[in-house]
Protein backbone atom coordinates (compact mmCIF):
# COMPACT_ATOMS: atom_id res chain seq x y z
CA UNK A 1 0.00 0.00 0.00
CA UNK A 2 1.92 3.44 -0.95
CA UNK A 3 0.04 6.95 0.20
CA UNK A 4 -0.52 8.81 -2.55
CA UNK A 5 -0.84 12.73 -2.61
CA UNK A 6 -4.09 13.85 -4.78
CA UNK A 7 -3.50 17.75 -5.75
CA UNK A 8 -6.28 19.10 -6.77
CA UNK A 9 -8.72 22.23 -6.18
CA UNK A 10 -12.15 20.19 -6.87
CA UNK A 11 -13.01 18.28 -4.47
CA UNK A 12 -14.95 16.01 -6.63
CA UNK A 13 -12.01 15.39 -8.63
CA UNK A 14 -10.28 14.84 -5.73
CA UNK A 15 -12.25 12.09 -4.56
CA UNK A 16 -13.04 10.09 -8.10
CA UNK A 17 -9.40 9.76 -7.94
CA UNK A 18 -8.98 8.69 -4.10
CA UNK A 19 -11.48 5.99 -5.11
CA UNK A 20 -10.04 4.62 -8.13
CA UNK A 21 -7.07 4.34 -5.72
CA UNK A 22 -8.43 2.51 -3.00
CA UNK A 23 -9.26 -0.22 -5.37
CA UNK A 24 -5.29 -1.25 -5.16
CA UNK A 25 -5.09 -0.87 -1.71
CA UNK A 26 -3.21 2.97 -1.49
CA UNK A 27 -4.23 5.22 1.26
CA UNK A 28 -5.03 9.04 -0.31
CA UNK A 29 -4.25 11.95 1.25
CA UNK A 30 -5.47 15.35 -0.56
CA UNK A 31 -4.36 19.06 -0.94
CA UNK A 32 -6.52 21.74 -2.14
CA UNK A 33 -4.31 24.02 -3.57
CA UNK A 34 -0.23 23.87 -5.32
CA UNK A 35 0.72 25.95 -2.00
CA UNK A 36 -0.53 22.84 -0.37
CA UNK A 37 0.43 20.37 -1.71
CA UNK A 38 3.94 21.41 -2.14
CA UNK A 39 3.96 21.25 1.80
CA UNK A 40 2.39 18.32 2.33
CA UNK A 41 4.82 16.49 -0.21
CA UNK A 42 7.56 18.12 1.93
CA UNK A 43 5.97 17.30 5.51
CA UNK A 44 4.42 14.35 4.58
CA UNK A 45 6.76 12.27 1.93
CA UNK A 46 4.34 10.65 -0.54
CA UNK A 47 4.98 7.58 -2.63
CA UNK A 48 3.64 9.61 -5.56
CA UNK A 49 1.64 12.72 -6.21
CA UNK A 50 -1.37 13.32 -8.37
CA UNK A 51 -0.74 16.77 -9.88
CA UNK A 52 -3.70 19.00 -10.97
CA UNK A 53 -2.57 22.30 -13.32
CA UNK A 54 -5.57 24.35 -12.90
CA UNK A 55 -5.57 25.87 -9.46
CA UNK A 56 -6.02 29.38 -7.67
CA UNK A 57 -2.61 30.62 -6.44
CA UNK A 58 0.42 28.14 -7.55
CA UNK A 59 -0.63 25.99 -10.33
CA UNK A 60 0.30 23.18 -10.51
CA UNK A 61 3.31 23.18 -12.99
CA UNK A 62 5.05 25.70 -10.65
CA UNK A 63 4.88 23.03 -7.48
CA UNK A 64 5.69 20.14 -9.85
CA UNK A 65 8.78 22.35 -10.39
CA UNK A 66 9.51 23.08 -6.94
CA UNK A 67 8.92 19.33 -5.55
CA UNK A 68 10.88 18.17 -8.20
CA UNK A 69 13.59 20.79 -7.73
CA UNK A 70 13.75 20.31 -3.75
CA UNK A 71 16.50 18.03 -2.36
CA UNK A 72 13.56 16.11 -0.37
CA UNK A 73 11.01 15.45 -2.41
CA UNK A 74 13.17 15.62 -5.73
CA UNK A 75 12.07 11.68 -6.22
CA UNK A 76 8.47 11.40 -5.50
CA UNK A 77 7.37 10.70 -9.05
CA UNK A 78 4.31 12.77 -10.32
CA UNK A 79 1.90 12.28 -12.37
CA UNK A 80 -0.40 15.52 -13.83
CA UNK A 81 -3.64 14.68 -14.51
CA UNK A 82 -5.28 17.67 -16.25
CA UNK A 83 -7.93 19.38 -18.46
CA UNK A 84 -5.05 21.14 -20.42
CA UNK A 85 -3.76 18.60 -23.02
CA UNK A 86 -2.21 20.29 -25.69
CA UNK A 87 1.00 18.78 -26.71
CA UNK A 88 3.00 21.95 -25.44
CA UNK A 89 0.74 21.78 -22.24
CA UNK A 90 2.23 17.83 -21.99
CA UNK A 91 5.84 18.95 -22.79
CA UNK A 92 5.71 21.54 -20.10
CA UNK A 93 4.80 19.25 -17.01
CA UNK A 94 7.38 16.84 -18.35
CA UNK A 95 9.49 19.70 -18.54
CA UNK A 96 8.68 20.43 -15.00
CA UNK A 97 9.59 17.57 -13.71
CA UNK A 98 6.65 15.41 -14.35
CA UNK A 99 7.13 11.53 -14.74
CA UNK A 100 3.77 10.94 -16.58
CA UNK A 101 0.60 13.33 -17.97
CA UNK A 102 -2.56 12.45 -18.42
CA UNK A 103 -6.13 14.31 -19.07
CA UNK A 104 -8.96 14.10 -17.67
CA UNK A 105 -11.13 12.72 -17.71
CA UNK A 106 -9.29 9.53 -17.01
CA UNK A 107 -9.60 6.27 -17.97
CA UNK A 108 -9.69 4.76 -14.47
CA UNK A 109 -7.78 1.73 -15.72
CA UNK A 110 -5.24 3.82 -17.48
CA UNK A 111 -4.76 5.47 -14.74
CA UNK A 112 -4.24 2.88 -12.03
CA UNK A 113 -1.70 1.28 -14.53
CA UNK A 114 0.33 4.41 -14.11
CA UNK A 115 0.16 4.83 -10.75
CA UNK A 116 1.80 1.48 -10.14
CA UNK A 117 4.00 1.45 -13.09
CA UNK A 118 5.64 4.46 -11.46
CA UNK A 119 5.57 2.87 -7.73
CA UNK A 120 7.28 -0.47 -9.42
CA UNK A 121 10.08 1.42 -10.56
CA UNK A 122 10.30 4.20 -7.81
CA UNK A 123 10.71 0.95 -5.77
CA UNK A 124 12.81 -0.45 -8.05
Amino acid sequence: MATILIVDDSPVEAHVLEEILKKDGHKAIKASSGEEGLAMAIDKKPNLIVMDIVMPGMNGFKATRKIHRNASTKDIPIIIVTTKSQDTDIEWGLSQGASDYMSKPVDSSSFRDKVNNLLEAAVG
